[in-house]
């Protein structure tokens, strides 16, 4: 494969591009700013109150992280179902108390009926909107299963004294915040034009309302008593199958029957004095996190201000080179033969960035006809766990668009994914992220499509240090990245950290993404003075990364990100 990388290196296709989001003029080396929630002993951090709250309530009861990953999982599925999911997947990375560490891959799959061109017309044209709403938009669903492998294989608890507190939440409800009462407004009839006048979600919710979902506490106590089996092959599957075969789906019993999460070794890989532990393919995270590490080491980045241009224009040009390999070589491990070894090699990530100067941004070869459009989404969720033994998960876990491909099953109480988006309907063509595709991630029957989700925990000296993992489509790698570095070379806290602005650059469109009302206009200017071409409108919020750092006291700091609803709790 070597070959085909150097010819990959000649057609151009790095790009860089220059970011800064504070002026700030100093490395910050003062005490932290905001501190995030401490503790001593154990943390959750996730996207809702009640989800963290259960699952510290679990590892009070006597469970382990993993016993608090399915309570943390199922009461997202509850409470935020934007994200939080039953009908959807994701990717755990495990460090155990004794260093020892893995990852479980539950990522949907294509089912069975699924072909290469099944988006496109007659004509070879992506047929609109039939990858990403409605039933043919759905992969088959990964969460139970990967959180029953990973309870059954490192857990103390039973799944019933784990579930029972989820299903009581479903049963008397939640209070609907005020983000959420606004998202739902905004999709309510699209959720009634996919699943008709009568679905749950088609009635008017407000902010403060109390929310029950007595069919999902059904489902939920059917699973607590009959294990994974019933979301696979009981009753459960075959609800979930004639429904979505009844809407226009191709999902089957046997494709539910078949689904098996997968245990995968992690990336794992060096940066100066840490050692940082992520998601292998088909997640896309942790190669290109590996990437953009091994091309700033050499670098210094730490030698610039927080927030400068050279700050920002190093860290661009290595995310412009490593999308570019992403979108490139990237898909499902069981289907493609992927180099990593090659792509994630220092000779290799050296000769990337020869092109690098700080003069002018290196430009993103324009490979695709007409203008791309950016969309940027936050609909996954991300949550990290540390127990009181010391063992740690970073799991994100995702149902793909805003709630899913829209489709509402009834007769359970759960969303299901428009995953099959994530795969490439056809090549050169972006998804909804704007992420360009290659032969690597093509639909096939049974293969998992290509993810952005980034569960990382980081070690430094060999102890653990820190957990980190956000949302955001396309720039959650971007966002981890600058969330370890915020730490590492900056000096902040965990919340300071995670409260710091962001920028994402992605390869295609050539274009530097900025947060919102974050970033000096003398610094922009200076970027577009290089070249730089800069997204002046409609500027995402880049990722919501839940985490948690290990303090020198051997405390814990939970990093919970205010821009959404999110909530670190700890004892």
């Amino acid at each position: 494969m070597n070959h085909k990388i150097t010819y990959f290196k000649l057609l151009g296709l790095t790009a860089g591009l220059v970011f800064s989001l504070f002026s700030c003029t100093k490395k910050e080396t003062e005490s932290p700013g905001n501190q995030g929630e401490i503790a001593d002993k154990a943390m959750v951090v996730s996207a809702r109150e009640e989800a963290s709250k259960i699952g510290l309530e679990i590892i009070q009861r006597g469970g382990n992280a993993f016993d608090a990953m399915m309570a943390t999982e199922m009461a997202l599925a509850v409470t935020y179902p934007f994200a939080g999911n039953l009908g959807g997947g994701g990717f755990m990375v495990y460090r155990m108390a004794d260093g020892t560490v893995g990852s479980i891959d539950y990522r949907e799959k294509a089912p069975s009926a699924a072909y290469r061109d099944m988006y496109l017309d007659e004509n070879g044209e992506i047929i609109p909107e039939l990858s990403t709403k409605g039933a043919m938009a759905s992969g088959v669903p990964g969460t139970i299963a990967g959180i029953f492998e990973a309870q059954s294989k490192f857990g103390k608890l039973t799944p019933a004294e784990i579930l029972q507190p989820v299903i009581d939440l479903a049963e008397r409800g939640f209070v609907v915040s005020s983000r959420q009462a606004e998202r739902l407004l905004k999709l309510r009839e699209t959720f009634i034009e996919v699943n008709g006048p009568e679905t749950f979600f088609g009635k008017e919710i407000k902010g403060g309302d109390t929310l029950k979902i007595p069919v999902l506490a059904a489902t939920l106590r059917r699973i607590a008593a009959n294990g994974r089996d019933e979301f696979y092959k009981g009753e459960t599957a075959k609800i979930l199958a004639a429904h979505m075969q009844s809407k226009g789906g191709i999902i089957t019993e046997s494709d539910l029957a078949d689904y098996e999460a997968v245990w995968r070794d992690p990336i794992v890989f060096p940066y100066k004095d840490l050692k940082i532990i992520s998601m292998a393919p088909p997640s896309s995270g942790g190669v290109t996190i590996a990437q953009i590490f091994g091309m700033i080491e050499p670098l210094s980045i730490g030698q610039y201000p927080f927030h400068s241009p050279e700050h920002i224009q190093l860290l661009v040009e290595a995310e412009r080179r490593a999308y570019a390999d992403r979108n490139f070589f990237l898909g499902d491990p069981d289907f493609v033969d992927i180099p990593v070894a090659e792509l994630t090699a220092g000779e290799y990530l050296k000769s990337r960035m020869e092109s690098f100067t700080m003069e002018k941004a290196t430009k993103s070869e324009d490979i695709a006809a007409g203008e791309i459009a950016f969309a940027e989404s936050m609909e996954t969720t991300h949550y990290s766990i540390v127990d009181a033994e010391g063992n740690a998960i970073s799991v994100t876990t995702t149902l793909n668009g805003a709630y899913g491909s829209k489709l509402f099953v009834d007769e359970l109480g759960f969303f299901m994914n428009n995953e099959m988006d994530d795969f490439s309907s056809k090549a050169g063509v972006p998804n909804m992220f704007g992420l360009i595709g290659a032969e690597a991630n093509s639909i096939a029957a049974g293969k998992r499509m290509l993810s952005s989700m980034t569960p990382t925990i980081v070690e430094k000296d060999g102890k653990l240090w820190m957990v980190v993992g956000t949302p955001g489509g396309s720039t959650i790698i971007t966002s981890v990245v600058q969330t370890i570095l915020n730490v590492y070379e900056f000096n902040m806290g965990m919340q300071e950290a995670v409260e710091a602005p962001r920028f994402h650059h992605q390869w295609l469109p050539d274009l530097v993404s900025f947060e919102p009302n974050s970033f000096d206009s003398v610094l922009i200017s200076n970027l577009k003075s290089k070249g730089y071409q800069i997204m002046e409108n409609n500027n995402p919020i880049i990722g919501k990364v839940d985490a948690i750092l290990v303090l020198p006291s051997g405390k814990l700091e939970g990093g919970a990100d205010p821009r959404g609803d999110d909530k670190a709790v700890g004892y």
